[in-house]
């Protein structure tokens, strides 16, 4: 359980309020405040809408190349969102201070 007390001191350790903290190991985010969470959670819940549809269904995304649009359309927003009130990236193997940031 070290390494997931590890994680919980990292994500709670966030005095500048990011939606979405470094990963703690490799390259990426991780959800680190509610909104965070609920972004996350849209932007999948969006994604299983779009893709899990009905065969039958004549709205908005009745064709293929419809689906792919709107799921690469979403995936760039949610980019976007979290790159916006995330922490900036960086390469990361542990939880090293860093003063630079």
């Amino acid at each position: 359980m070290k390494c997931w007390d590890e994680y919980i001191s990292y994500i709670k350790d966030n005095p500048k309020g990011y939606w979405f903290r470094r990963k703690l190991y490799g390259y990426g985010w991780t959800p680190a405040k509610p909104a965070g969470w609920a972004t996350t959670l849209i932007y999948l819940l969006f994604i299983l809408a779009v893709v899990w549809r009905p065969e039958e269904t004549n709205g908005p995304f009745s064709e293929q190349r419809d689906v792919i649009v709107f799921v690469i359309a979403a995936t760039v927003l949610f980019i976007v969102i979290t790159w916006r009130t995330g922490e900036p990236l960086k390469w990361q193997w542990g939880n090293k201070t860093d003063k630079k940031d």
